[in-house]
Formats: C-alpha cells, structure tokens, sequence
C-alpha cells in the first residue's frame, strides 16, 4: 500500500504542472482561488451566540457575521465531544471509520487526506491554530494528556497532517494565561507548539482567543504580502474548562455571578477576535474572496448549564455535551463569503462538520481518484449558490452506546446500539419531548435499515478496506 506521506511527496514533485491546469481550469469557470478559514469554539452551546437568540452574552461581531451571510439553524457537530468532531472536519468522513472515537483516543492516521494536504496541491500555504487535539505533539517530554516519551503510537501533529504553519496544543488549556493554571499560577503542563517541533516561548499572556489570533493575522499577511491563497485552521479553546477571563471582561457582567462573569466574559473575549480577523482580511483586501466558517465542535458542557462556569445554552434543545440529542450536536453554524453569498440568509437544511471537506474540494473543482472513501459530508455549493432543498443524504451519528440518524425532517436515536430506539420529527418538535416510535412504525423501520448500513460501512472502514493501493489527483 502506498503512504499517504509517499503519496503527496509524489503529487507536489509535480505541483507546478498542476497548479498551471488547475488555475486554467478554474477561470474557466470563472472562479478566484478562495481563501478558507475553518473556525470552532470548544464546548459553545447553540443558543450561546446573539444570533441564536442570547440576549445576555455580547456577541456583536458573530450577529454581524451572521447578518452579511449565510446562518444555518440546524448545524451540526459530527460527534457531541471535540477530537472525533474535529477529525470529521479535515477529512469529510466519521472519526468512527478511522478510530477516533472519542477524546484522547486513536489519532488522524498515516491514510487519511486532509483538507490540508487537499489544499497544498493546488498551491494553498496552510495554517493550524489552537487546539489540535487528533494525536500527540511530541514524544520527548511530557505534555498535556498524552504526549510524551513512550507515547509514539499516537504521535500525529498538524505539521504531519499538511499545515505549513502551526500554533497548536495537544488538548485543553485555561481560556485566560493559557500556560498557567488558574488557581496556582504554575505551569498547566499543556504547551503550544511550532511546526518546527518546539514550544512557542513568548507572547502567552492573557486571553488564549488574542493569543491565537495573533499568530493567525501575522500568517493572513505574509499569504496576502506573497499572493497565495491560505486555508486557516482556527479552533479556539473557548469555552471549554479550565474557564477564566480578565477583569476587564468580568466588569462586563458585573450584575452576574463570578462563574457566569468568567464564561460570558470568554465568549465575548472570542467574539472581538472574530471581530479582529473580519476587520483584518478586509485591510488585507481579500475578505470577499475568503470563506469564513464558524461552529463549535459540540454542545456544552455541564448537566443543567447552572453548575460552576459551564455556563453554556443549549436554547430550548435536549441533552449537553457527550448526548447524541440534540443539545449534544446542533451547534451554531455561521459561513460568511461576500463574493458568493448574498448577506442574511439563513437555512433549515441540516448540515454538517463533514460537509467542509467535499464543500472546498467541489468548490475548487478538485476531485480525487482512490480518495479514502466513504465520505460522509456532502458538499454545500448547491446551498451556497441557492440550488438546494434539502440534503441529499442523512447523518448518521455513533458514541459510545448511543446511535442516531438524522434526515431532514426525522431522527432517530437509540441509547443502547440498536436494542431500542426513539423517533423525532425535529422540524415540529426540535426539543425532542415527543417519541413517535409507536405512532410511525414505518419510518423507524425505514431509518433504522439506514443506520445500520451506514453502520457497517464504518467498520468496513474501521478495517482498513477503504484505503487504496494507488492514490493520485486530478483537476476537472
């Protein structure tokens, strides 16, 4: 079999050749090379943002993203925790059919084509920021949860994944002074690390959404100084825990409760650096030309949203973070690209973090022969461009015990693999309060076959059977 590192080294040794057809390729459809910015929170809840209807937490730079584009109200997160979410991302399938089941396990394997690697042939420089958290960073010291000498089967960073540029920690950090712990001052033992293989040493202090930001913008402009289109990848640490802000954000909600200062405090410490990067590509003078996606990797954390600094909202939807209801997975989910959507349209069409894959690949008119398949996500163009009714295909979910298949307009979930299952009509009840199991016996049967194809499907992957013997790309 040959290596995906075999591979790529193969196609880039001709990249010149192919940069030239595919740049003939794509002004023939009458298409720029667009920059693509792919942005998460960690632990955001659906009803966290303004656009979605907070009226507590000050999101000013999100509404206004989501007023010049395109919002989806039914986003969703393709797992309701971080790492298999954020595999889903950069390569379009479930993390289930390549052994990322959930946080802290497996990591992005050798076969797999990333978005990165996809962009990088076609002459895209390629960025990582903030938290990684699809393998270990290092193998020679000890860092964040597994990284570290003797931990060498996990050992997957981003600059092994196709990022030029890095700016990336294994896991989790404190959201204010991020290699601090928050109560001790201390080291919190999780470090940021370079594509060069070592530790960022300066420029820590404060909140970890400017720390990322900061290096974003400096990468924005050497592509923008040097023409090149870029793909950033951006995904913040905020919320999730450890939750801390400064006290010029908890002086924002001073009428609130110290844990509810420190969790608004930090969504809104993101919100300005979003607010940052927008005002930052449009001095760059390539905003139109740039797609800028927003979501949150899953539902957030807590039991009830009352409980210490999680603070977060799932609107009026069921179930948290880890829950395949709805309050697990739906997140928000924000696309802003003014040269190709026109400004406040929002969707009801269920999408998904594995869309992002054939989405750019279909937009740059970028196909592979021998790609691991299948892909899961579906690409968005035809909604971007106000083709689309409904989504062609559904969403199938695993974690742990719970499965689920969503269409769009029904779902199904059961709690135990199989043995039982609920049905919703998420269109007429999207809080999920009313199981109509017994009452549409027919479309659970016909759901259910669905699932458990999709299902199979994955462990045929799971396997090793997607992954082909010849591998190579091609433009058209």
């Amino acid at each position: 079999m040959i290596s995906r590192r075999n591979f790529l080294g193969s196609v880039t040794g001709g990249a010149v050749a192919v940069a030239l057809r595919w740049d003939f390729f794509l002004k023939k459809r009458g298409i720029d090379k667009p920059n693509v910015i792919l942005c998460m929170a960690d632990d955001l809840g659906w009803g966290d943002p303004g656009f979605n209807g907070n009226s507590i937490i000050k999101t000013p730079n999100l509404n206004a993203m989501a007023e010049s584009g395109l919002r989806f109200r039914r986003f969703y997160s393709a797992a309701p925790v971080c790492s298999p979410t954020r595999g889903s991302c950069l390569t379009g399938r479930h993390p289930y059919r390549y052994g990322i089941f959930f946080a802290n396990v497996g990591h992005m394997p050798e076969e797999e084509v990333t978005l990165a690697e996809a962009l990088k042939t076609r002459g895209y420089t390629t960025g990582h920021f903030g938290k990684w958290h699809l393998g270990t960073l290092t193998t020679t010291e000890k860092d964040s949860n597994r990284g570290g000498p003797g931990c060498a089967k996990h050992y997957s960073p981003p600059w092994k994944n196709g990022f030029d540029i890095c700016f990336s920690t294994e896991a989790k950090v404190p959201t204010w002074n991020p290699m601090k712990k928050p109560e001790t001052n201390g080291p919190y033992g999780t470090y940021y690390w370079k594509e060069d293989g070592t530790k960022a040493a300066t420029n820590l202090d404060g909140d970890d959404s400017r720390v990322i930001m900061d290096r974003v913008i400096a990468f924005a402009r050497k592509a923008a100084k040097n023409k090149k289109p870029f793909l950033a990848v951006i995904w913040f640490h905020t919320p999730h825990l450890p939750v801390v802000v400064g006290p010029e954000y908890r002086k924002m909600y001073s009428q609130y409760s110290e844990d509810e200062q420190h969790y608004y405090g930090c969504v809104t410490a993101l919100d300005e650096q979003m607010g940052r990067l927008r005002d930052q590509l449009r001095e760059l003078g390539v905003a139109d030309n740039t797609m800028v996606w927003f979501c949150s990797d899953n539902g957030p954390e807590g039991k009830d949203g009352r409980r210490g600094r999680t603070r977060g909202s799932t609107g009026s939807l069921r179930g948290r973070k880890r829950s395949l209801f709805e309050g697990g997975v739906r997140v928000p989910g924000l696309l802003e690209w003014p040269a190709r959507i026109k400004s406040g349209r929002v969707t009801d069409i269920p999408c998904c973090t594995s869309d992002y894959f054939p989405t750019v690949l279909d937009v740059l008119g970028i196909k592979i022969k021998g790609q691991p398949k299948p892909i899961d996500g579906v690409s968005l163009l035809p909604l971007i461009e106000g083709k689309m009714t409904k989504r062609p295909m559904p969403i199938g979910f695993e974690s742990g015990s719970q499965i689920s298949l969503t269409d769009n307009r029904y779902k199904i979930y059961s709690k135990n693999k199989g043995k039982t299952y609920m049905l919703f009509d998420l269109i007429e009840d999207p809080g999920e309060t009313k199981d109509l199991a017994s009452e549409k016996p027919e479309i659970l049967r016909m759901m259910k076959a669905t699932l458990e194809k999709w299902r199979k499907s994955c462990k045929d992957s799971l396997e090793g059977k997607d992954y082909q013997k010849e591998m190579f790309w091609k433009t058209g």
